[in-house]
């Protein structure tokens, strides 16, 4: 190991194992946030209808006992158990008749009492879940709710979920969130956000959970959200997820309703209630499009672009400049320029969307993020339909189980493991996505960094001195007007160790014209980077698809960087985010392949370069 990767371990094992309530031997304690937490913001168990209908028996408490590392046995029989535990877990069922497969099932009272729970309940006694499955989205896409004016059985529902949050929550140990999703899906469309709760069930078992039934329009939601900390006391946010299946509407340039150019107060509102973005998970990475995006030679990566889950509209290209994440960072800093608030100025972090009640993201243990899609020798998996099944006019709108991805991770900058600790960097943005691996990631900027601070072991303090962590506005120019940055990242333990270290900058010029450019900033195995920043050498690919094997032969364990940008302009809105890449290990689809005897299906990638995305930096003139 170089000098450099021991500085980096001996400053990162230091800021995590001192304890501030020890006497301060070390001119390095300060109260700043010093570990990284590892979680999942968006799980669905047999609570949600598109998963207790169709085959998933675990519930909450089943989900919390995975995320903690205990052995459970799947909805299909199969005994499974995380490598390593989670630090934090929102299960996020969805809202619109939460609950109902599973109180059907067992005869809940309050639900056989109503037609359409008794239709439920004979249709489940029967082993008949599609046929229940397909009753309840027909009586949904109506947008009326079947179950209405029952009101005994949603609370029942949410008290079991908050119950099951407040059983497993271990401040300091282990944080178990309450939240839930509100599913909003207008023509088929996604513009799903998932609401995470900071606080207790005190709060939280006062409100029943805001469906898609109330109302589809995020404003609304917003302004549902804004009544309960009023009234209530509380604090909520949302996160939206998969504008790359929202057919142009997830960064529209208009409301939703009313159809209205957006303005400054929508661009608030937006801006306040949602402050991150789920840009990794099972359906498609939603950080960059090729089409968008056509100097990025990493941009086409787990890519879904046929269109909505539902939707019997195909994808067309005008609608991809609102679905993406860095383009809604440049077109955000355009509506700043215009309005004086950006909409589109939210964090980064990945979950994994699975609705088995199983939070899993390896690839070489590719769990399925449906029942349906759990491992099995008994039936191909790969081929099972799971976007476009509705599809009358016979678009291309269909997308195959083998494009699912195993992805993602959220993971949390911050002081403690405890729900206030995490919602609030949350709320701040200092959080970070993952594709499933939990490398560690940090960047710091600001205007006095100097070539050489990278390397000191009190980074994390300096960092926090000298400058400001991802997720955070730069402040006016000091001494230096030209911004610079200190960036570390660590491979996972038990992955791959690390191919190349990026900043993607966008801004926007004298005109408003929104641009983009990647920089390498530092590369493996002695690799050179050009006069241009881009490092022109692949790392290689060490996989043995045959064998579905890799080696950490080639890579580095961990990689640091100073950077000055060398094109700023003070005149110019900007933003700096980092993208960290793994080098390439086998896809699960070629782990399925060794272990069942079957071909890997064509078009699917053999290997996979996992990667990391951290919240932006911005720069915005004074």
């Amino acid at each position: 190991m170089n000098k450099s990767n021991c500085l980096l371990i001996a400053g990162l094992l230091l800021a995590t194992t001192v304890n501030a309530q020890q006497p301060e031997y070390s001119p390095y304690l300060q109260d700043y946030p010093n570990q990284v937490f590892f979680g999942d913001t968006h799980l669905h168990t047999s609570y949600s209808a598109d998963a207790g209908f169709v085959g998933t028996t675990l519930g909450p408490e089943d989900a919390y006992r995975f995320a903690l590392g205990e052995e459970v046995t799947s909805s299909t029989g199969v005994r499974a158990k995380l490598e390593v535990p989670l630090d934090f877990l929102v299960v996020a069922d969805h809202a619109e008749n939460m609950g109902l497969a599973p109180l059907a099932l067992a005869g809940d009272p309050a639900v056989i009492a109503t037609e359409f729970g008794k239709k439920i309940h004979d249709l489940l006694k029967a082993q008949k879940g599609a046929e229940a499955f397909d009753l309840w989205r027909a009586a949904r896409a109506s947008g009326k709710d079947p179950m209405a004016g029952e009101s005994s059985a949603a609370q029942t529902v949410w008290n079991n979920i908050v119950d099951a949050a407040e059983k497993f929550n271990n401040p300091g140990q282990f944080t178990a969130f309450i939240g839930y999703e509100w599913t909003s899906v207008p023509g088929g469309n996604n513009l799903h956000r998932n609401i995470v709760f900071r606080d207790g069930g005190e709060k939280a078992r006062q409100i029943l959970p805001y469906s898609n039934y109330e109302s589809d329009d995020a404003e609304d939601l917003w302004a549902w959200m804004d009544s309960y900390e009023s009234n209530i006391g509380g604090k909520l946010l949302a996160i939206p997820h998969n504008g790359n299946l929202s057919n142009g509407l997830m960064f529209d340039d208009v409301t939703y309703t009313d159809r209205a150019p957006l303005d400054q107060d929508y661009a608030k509102r937006r801006a306040r209630w949602e402050p991150l973005y789920e840009v990794a998970q099972m359906k498609g990475d939603g950080e960059a499009h090729p089409f968008l995006s056509p100097d990025d030679e990493f941009a086409d990566f787990e890519t879904w672009d046929k269109g909505g889950i539902n939707s019997p509209e195909a994808k067309t290209p005008d609608m991809l400049p609102r679905e993406y994440v860095r383009e809604a960072y440049k077109r955000g800093m355009q509506y700043e320029k215009s309005l004086g608030a950006n909409p589109f100025k939210f964090g980064m972090l990945g979950s994994t969307d699975a609705h088995t009640g199983l939070t899993t993201t390896d690839e070489s243990q590719y769990f399925g993020k449906i029942t349906v899609l759990e491992p099995a020798p008994s039936h191909d998996r790969r081929y099972e339909l799971v976007a476009g099944r509705t599809n009358p006019d016979k678009l291309d709108i269909e997308v195959p189980a083998w494009k699912v991805s195993s992805a993602g991770l959220a993971a949390v900058w911050s002081r403690n493991n405890t729900r206030e600790a995490l919602w609030d960097a949350m709320a701040r943005k200092e959080v970070y996505a993952t594709t499933g691996t939990r490398m560690r990631v940090r960047i710091f900027g600001g205007w006095n960094f100097v070539n050489g601070d990278e390397y000191r072991p009190d980074i994390a303090r300096y960092g926090y001195q000298a400058g400001v962590p991802m997720g955070a506005d730069l402040p006016p120019p000091g001494s230096n007007d030209v911004p610079s940055f200190v960036i570390h990242a660590l491979k996972d333990p038990n992955n791959a160790n690390l191919d190349r270290m990026q900043i993607i900058k966008g801004w926007l010029d004298s005109n408003g014209e929104s641009h983009e450019r990647i920089y390498d900033l530092a590369v493996s195995d002695g690799r050179e980077i050009n006069a241009d920043g881009r490092c022109e050498t692949p790392v290689g690919n060490t996989v043995n698809v045959a064998e579905a094997t890799y080696t950490n032969s080639i890579g580095s364990a961990a990689l640091q960087a100073y950077w000055q940008d060398p094109d700023f302009d003070p005149e110019h809105r900007a933003f700096y985010y980092i993208r960290v890449l793994e080098i390439p290990t086998p896809r699960w689809t070629t782990y399925d392949a060794k272990v069942y005897g079957v071909e890997i299906p064509e078009g699917a990638p053999t290997s996979i370069q996992e990667r990391a995305y951290t919240s932006p930096i911005w720069y915005t003139p004074g």
